[in-house]
Protein backbone atom coordinates (compact mmCIF):
# COMPACT_ATOMS: atom_id res chain seq x y z
CA UNK A 1 0.00 0.00 0.00
CA UNK A 2 1.02 3.76 -0.46
CA UNK A 3 -0.24 6.86 -0.42
CA UNK A 4 -0.62 8.54 -2.79
CA UNK A 5 -0.64 12.82 -3.13
CA UNK A 6 -3.04 14.90 -5.62
CA UNK A 7 -0.11 15.54 -7.64
CA UNK A 8 0.62 11.94 -8.38
CA UNK A 9 -3.04 11.59 -9.05
CA UNK A 10 -3.28 14.21 -11.29
CA UNK A 11 0.40 13.36 -13.11
CA UNK A 12 -1.74 9.75 -13.99
CA UNK A 13 -5.07 10.99 -14.92
CA UNK A 14 -3.18 13.55 -17.28
CA UNK A 15 -0.85 11.13 -18.72
CA UNK A 16 2.29 13.29 -17.71
CA UNK A 17 5.89 11.87 -16.89
CA UNK A 18 5.27 9.35 -14.16
CA UNK A 19 2.07 8.35 -14.59
CA UNK A 20 2.87 4.45 -15.25
CA UNK A 21 4.73 4.66 -11.76
CA UNK A 22 1.15 6.02 -10.31
CA UNK A 23 -0.72 3.57 -11.85
CA UNK A 24 1.61 1.13 -10.73
CA UNK A 25 1.12 1.63 -7.35
CA UNK A 26 -2.77 2.89 -7.22
CA UNK A 27 -4.26 -0.82 -6.56
CA UNK A 28 -5.47 -0.63 -2.71
CA UNK A 29 -3.57 2.27 -2.20
CA UNK A 30 -5.15 5.48 0.16
CA UNK A 31 -5.62 9.17 -0.48
CA UNK A 32 -6.66 11.63 1.90
CA UNK A 33 -10.35 12.79 1.56
CA UNK A 34 -8.37 16.45 1.46
CA UNK A 35 -6.26 15.43 -1.60
CA UNK A 36 -9.44 13.50 -2.49
CA UNK A 37 -11.08 17.18 -2.99
CA UNK A 38 -7.72 18.81 -4.38
CA UNK A 39 -7.96 16.41 -7.36
CA UNK A 40 -11.99 16.64 -7.65
CA UNK A 41 -11.27 20.29 -7.88
CA UNK A 42 -8.47 20.59 -10.23
CA UNK A 43 -9.47 18.22 -12.72
CA UNK A 44 -13.14 20.54 -12.78
CA UNK A 45 -11.29 23.52 -12.87
CA UNK A 46 -9.30 22.26 -16.22
CA UNK A 47 -13.21 21.11 -17.59
CA UNK A 48 -12.55 17.40 -17.38
CA UNK A 49 -15.32 15.07 -16.53
CA UNK A 50 -14.62 14.68 -12.52
CA UNK A 51 -17.30 11.76 -12.85
CA UNK A 52 -15.00 9.84 -15.23
CA UNK A 53 -11.89 10.62 -13.36
CA UNK A 54 -13.38 9.36 -10.13
CA UNK A 55 -14.87 6.33 -11.74
CA UNK A 56 -11.49 5.32 -12.72
CA UNK A 57 -9.49 5.99 -9.83
CA UNK A 58 -12.11 3.98 -7.59
CA UNK A 59 -11.45 1.07 -9.85
CA UNK A 60 -8.06 0.72 -8.60
CA UNK A 61 -9.79 0.34 -5.51
CA UNK A 62 -8.28 3.66 -3.88
CA UNK A 63 -9.28 4.02 -0.50
CA UNK A 64 -10.09 7.50 0.56
CA UNK A 65 -9.03 8.17 4.20
CA UNK A 66 -10.95 10.71 6.37
CA UNK A 67 -8.34 13.07 8.13
CA UNK A 68 -8.07 12.29 11.98
CA UNK A 69 -7.34 14.30 15.18
CA UNK A 70 -3.78 12.59 14.91
CA UNK A 71 -3.24 13.82 11.00
CA UNK A 72 -4.17 17.34 11.92
CA UNK A 73 -1.80 17.64 14.70
CA UNK A 74 0.86 15.74 12.57
CA UNK A 75 0.26 18.07 9.64
CA UNK A 76 0.53 21.13 12.00
CA UNK A 77 4.14 19.80 13.37
CA UNK A 78 5.08 19.83 9.92
CA UNK A 79 4.88 23.19 8.92
CA UNK A 80 7.71 24.87 8.59
CA UNK A 81 8.18 29.07 7.10
CA UNK A 82 9.84 28.55 3.56
CA UNK A 83 9.26 24.86 3.44
CA UNK A 84 6.99 24.87 0.44
CA UNK A 85 4.06 22.17 1.91
CA UNK A 86 0.56 23.35 2.01
CA UNK A 87 -2.01 21.84 4.28
CA UNK A 88 -2.79 19.53 2.18
CA UNK A 89 0.78 18.06 1.51
CA UNK A 90 1.22 17.92 4.78
CA UNK A 91 -1.80 16.18 5.60
CA UNK A 92 -0.88 13.41 3.15
CA UNK A 93 2.49 13.24 4.58
CA UNK A 94 1.04 12.67 8.00
CA UNK A 95 -1.59 9.74 6.45
CA UNK A 96 1.15 8.02 5.21
CA UNK A 97 3.00 8.66 8.93
CA UNK A 98 -0.68 6.86 10.53
CA UNK A 99 -0.65 4.12 8.11
CA UNK A 100 3.25 3.43 8.22
CA UNK A 101 3.64 3.20 4.34
CA UNK A 102 5.25 5.61 1.48
CA UNK A 103 3.93 8.52 0.25
CA UNK A 104 3.79 9.02 -3.23
CA UNK A 105 3.98 12.55 -5.16
CA UNK A 106 5.34 14.81 -7.99
CA UNK A 107 6.00 17.64 -5.94
CA UNK A 108 9.47 18.79 -5.51
CA UNK A 109 9.03 20.73 -2.56
CA UNK A 110 8.95 17.43 -0.79
CA UNK A 111 12.47 15.82 -1.59
CA UNK A 112 13.07 12.80 -1.25
CA UNK A 113 13.66 11.91 2.33
CA UNK A 114 12.36 8.68 3.86
CA UNK A 115 8.94 7.52 3.47
CA UNK A 116 8.89 9.81 0.75
CA UNK A 117 8.54 8.75 -3.28
CA UNK A 118 8.96 10.96 -5.85
CA UNK A 119 7.09 10.14 -9.41
CA UNK A 120 9.83 11.83 -11.76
Amino acid sequence: MTVVDASAILAFLQGEEGADTVEAALAGSAISAVNWSEVAQKVRARGGDWGTARALLLSYDLKVEPVTLVDAEHAAGLWAPGRGLSLADRLCIALSHRLGVDALTADRAWGDGRGIRQIR
